[in-house]
């Protein structure tokens, strides 16, 4: 699989699972979904579901996907996998396919992911790729997967856990463009006295490096905080081989 994130989230096996297999639960912490639905099926059929994502706020793009789940293993793990497409033309990600392990250990479960996909637009559509979506798509879910740790380890909301990313964005932001405008006014400086005119950059300089380095609250959801390379190496699960490609 192309893209690998992994989370350890210390939370009961089957309410982590109930969150993430629930569109009405996982559309909630899942940026890279606005909404997921099932579709009517046929008795022992594997379940299928239609997404859409708000790309920007006048367009949304929409595709259709199959999944299938094995909740009773032996080992106490559980596995998810699905392959999705999307027909929109304005869609970048043409069609893909990957899965959610769930495996249990001491004091909460590894929650895991592998998933690979394939862009269109031709070799314009790998360049964007390349360059943007694939890295987007990585930090997207690896944030997801914090903001889901934080919904069942912390009680936080994903709709809370969003608030407080943007207001230490903000924060972060204006303390950036703060710093910035005082570092650059340095004859105003020269008016102070000695002591102070040393200080002041100082205080600035170390306030612009916390805003740019500094690790995110414990109440804010961070891409940084889930592992992103596989510890060994990794093969998708014998279920993904067993769904459909989508049109």
């Amino acid at each position: 699989m192309g893209l690998y994130i992994e989370a350890h989230i210390r939370a009961d096996l089957d309410e982590l699972w109930a969150r993430t297999q629930d569109p009405g639960q996982h559309q909630r912490w899942d940026l890279r979904f606005t909404e997921i639905t099932y579709l009517p099926r046929a008795e022992g059929e594997p379940r299928r579901f239609r997404y859409a994502t708000r790309v920007l706020p006048f367009l949304t793009v929409a595709g259709t996907g199959v999944s299938a789940g094995e909740k009773e293993r032996t080992d106490g793990t559980r596995t998810s996998a699905l392959r999705f497409a999307s027909p929109d033309p304005l869609s970048l990600l043409a069609e893909g396919g990957g899965y959610w392990r769930y495996v249990p250990v001491p004091g909460g479960v590894r929650f895991l992911t592998g998933y690979d996909y394939r862009p269109r637009w031709g070799a314009v559509g790998a360049l964007a790729d390349r360059l943007v979506l694939r890295p987007l798509m990585g930090w997207a879910t690896a944030w997801s997967f914090d903001r889901l740790r934080l919904w069942l380890e912390r009680g936080i909301t994903p709709e809370r856990a969003r608030w407080n990313w943007l207001a230490e964005m903000a924060a972060r932001a204006l303390t950036i463009a703060g710093c910035g405008t005082g570092l650059s006014r340095g004859p105003v400086l020269g008016t102070l006295a000695p002591a102070v005119a040393f200080l002041v950059p100082l205080l600035l300089v170390v306030a612009l490096f916390l805003a740019l380095v500094k690790s995110p609250l414990a109440t804010t959801p961070a891409a940084r905080r889930c592992l992103r390379t596989p510890p060994a190496r990794v093969t998708a699960p014998r279920i993904l081989r067993t769904l459909e490609k989508q049109p």
